[in-house]
């Protein structure tokens, strides 16, 4: 789809029987060519980065393993460097019965659901009775150091933002895959 930008000129109105078939032609020519120009111009800034402005589709995402987190879980970094205190983007997808241990971030976690049903819990190890159902469109916050766990039934995708340096450390550090 094309996009034109519209922008207002300071081209005053001319009655078109005052100028001469000529001078009407040109103008005519003149007009189409700024049309014509503005539409392209709308076209190449209608980019996937521009100038810091990125817009994706998910099908463009590169799903990775994640080293951190037990195995089956995929990572996709969407804006920012997870070892840097700089803002960040990334999504997770868990396949079903995934089980998330008990864990913390050093970093406060935005978690928003983007399909599925993200079962979450703050407890210091995974009790699935002390979990809350989120479905697609539910958010938690979960502040620096809260010990929190999830598990999902069905293949889940969440994405995660905020301030990293990004990190996990599980409660019980037999948990951690890493070390396995």
């Amino acid at each position: 789809m094309d996009y034109v930008i519209v922008r207002h000129s300071s081209i005053r109105e001319i009655n078109r029987k005052d100028l001469p078939m000529k001078r009407r032609l040109q103008s005519t020519i003149l007009i189409g060519l700024i049309t014509l120009s503005l539409g392209t111009a709308a076209t190449a800034e209608d980019s996937h980065s521009h100038s810091g402005h990125t817009m994706l589709v998910s099908s463009e995402l590169n799903w990775i393993d994640v080293p951190s987190l037990p195995p089956g879980a995929k990572l996709a970094v969407i804006e920012g460097l997870l070892n840097q205190a700089k803002p960040f983007t990334m999504r997770l997808k868990f396949p079903a019965n995934y089980k998330v241990p008990a864990h913390s971030h050093a970093v406060v976690e935005r978690c928003t659901v983007l399909s599925g049903t993200f079962n979450m819990g703050v407890g210091d190890k995974l009790d699935k009775t002390q979990s809350r159902p989120l479905p697609a469109g539910g958010i938690a916050i979960m502040p620096a150091g809260t010990n929190h766990f999830a598990w999902t039934s069905e293949e889940t995708i969440v994405q995660l933002s905020g301030i990293g340096p990004w990190d996990i450390t599980y409660v019980n550090p037999a948990d951690d895959p890493r070390k396995n």
